[in-house]
């Protein structure tokens, strides 16, 4: 049985769901919960003004945002080389096929097209586990060193 794009797009969203899983495990919710812990301590605060309450709630989320961020970036860098990868597939069979191909031929296009596609798919899955290693790498580092943006 050869296996489809549809299969191929199961299993990078398989694979990426598993590691995020991880991640959030690992690193994310015990931002979360400090963040939560933080904001609680500011509210606990009862000579604060209102203001200046909110303004150390909004202090406490500022390592978690960072973090989901950071997060985020990667993720959408990673799912856009990816769809690089196999746009590059299309464009290299649009520019070897005729400008009326028949019905034999498209179905070749069609299968040379599925081909580079999955070796994009493997290339690209093959890469998760380091991309996730180096996130953990960075998220292990703390807050202060993620990027701002």
């Amino acid at each position: 049985m050869s296996v489809t794009i549809e299969q191929q797009r199961q299993r990078v969203e398989q694979e990426m769901t598993k590691n995020v899983d991880d991640l959030d495990r690992s690193f994310l919710r015990k931002i979360q919960a400090d963040m939560h812990f933080c904001a609680a301590k500011c509210c606990e605060d009862k000579t604060s003004s209102i203001d200046s309450v909110q303004a150390c709630v909004e202090r406490c989320s500022v390592p978690l945002n960072k973090a989901q961020r950071y997060v985020h970036t990667e993720l959408e860098g990673f799912q856009g080389r990816l769809q690089r990868c196999v746009m590059q597939c299309n464009d290299e069979i649009k520019n070897q096929m005729p400008p009326s191909p028949s019905e034999g031929e498209v179905a070749k296009y069609t299968n040379q097209f599925e081909r580079c596609a999955i070796k994009c798919v493997d290339k690209h899955v093959d890469l998760i586990p380091n991309l996730f290693k180096t996130m953990k790498t960075v998220l292990n580092k703390g807050a202060n060193h993620l990027p701002d943006a």
